[in-house]
């Protein structure tokens, strides 16, 4: 199953944030790579371990990380939406979603959640992501939200004009055997000039920022604090994993 479409966010702000596990399930395991992790091999570890996940081999699991530089092309994207296709590599994914970009700066989180162990509602589980992005954000005073017509996380700009946004967070998952696969990413302080190969999830109105283009000058493992803080209120308890 992938999320292919944009959904409503006035559907999304229907469902509950909370997404948490049944009583008995074990914490989640909280995994950080301080090195820059090529994105196959990202891809194929998160994909053997969503499937020892549903198998019930295996723990649920969050990996925070970076990318080198590169673009990533989601179920949905359209070949127009590259503008620079030789500027840095493209990888074709599963996950849903349009063109995105993966660097230094930017905090990737992919979340391997079995949701049958909390519900099968894949509506509920984006609004929950949704919503831990928008309490990691408060931690450091931006006020983010979500918007009807886009998936995810967006910041007003008024110091651009009364109706200028800029995306600072995306969502993009599949969700195979109801354990997800993909997740989110976090402009913390990448490049926002490598953003200006693609158009990022095939949004052109809108532009895209990140915490210090906001004058939140603030480290990687003071957002990955901050990030964890605020799972596990959302999503429950979790241990630390090698």
């Amino acid at each position: 199953m992938v999320n292919d479409a944009p959904l409503s966010a006035s559907r999304l702000a229907t469902a509950p944030a909370a997404f948490l596990p049944h009583a008995d399930a074990p914490p989640v395991g909280w995994r950080i790579s301080d090195a820059l992790v090529p994105y196959a091999e990202a891809v194929a570890a998160m994909e053997a371990r969503a499937s020892a996940i549903a198998r019930g081999e295996a723990d649920e699991l969050v990996w925070l990380l970076e990318h080198p530089p590169l673009y990533t092309a989601g179920t949905s994207a359209r070949a127009a939406d590259l503008v620079e296709p030789e500027r840095f590599p493209v990888h074709a994914t599963g996950r849903g979603g349009q063109y995105t970009y993966h660097g230094p700066g930017q905090r990737i989180a992919y979340v391997m959640l079995d949701l049958n162990r909390r519900r099968p509602d894949l509506r509920a589980f984006v609004a929950s992501l949704e919503a831990w992005l928008i309490a990691t954000l408060d931690a450091f005073n931006v006020r983010a939200e979500r918007r009807e017509d886009r998936v995810g996380v967006w910041v007003r700009r008024p110091e651009k004009g009364a109706q200028v946004e800029d995306k600072i967070a995306a969502i993009g998952i599949r969700v195979r055997r109801w354990v997800s696969l993909h997740g989110l990413s976090l402009n913390v302080e990448p490049d926002l000039s490598h953003f200006s190969g693609i158009v990022p999830c095939g949004v052109r109105e809108h532009g895209v920022t990140s915490l210090a283009d906001l004058g939140r000058i603030v480290s990687l493992p003071e957002v990955d604090m901050a990030l964890r803080a605020a799972f596990e209120p959302i999503f429950g308890e979790t241990r630390d994993e090698a």
